[in-house]
């Protein structure tokens, strides 16, 4: 999942932190790409409008 669509679907980083129970700065390291375990909460979140990523080869998983 790309932090920009996060992001966006909350509505801002503010947002989506408060839903996510983190300060902004967390979600300013993400960079690219929101963590796999964030993107599965944030897939909750969202009811499945946003969906988590099905296979992290970034971290070492394939």
């Amino acid at each position: 999942m790309k932090t920009a669509d996060a992001v966006a679907h909350f509505g801002g980083i503010a947002p989506l932190a408060k839903a996510l129970g983190v300060k902004t700065q967390a979600i300013s390291q993400w960079k690219e790409k929101v963590p796999e375990l964030r993107s599965y909460q944030i897939e909750v979140l969202t009811g499945g409008k946003l969906k988590a990523a099905q296979h992290h080869t970034a971290q070492g998983r394939a």
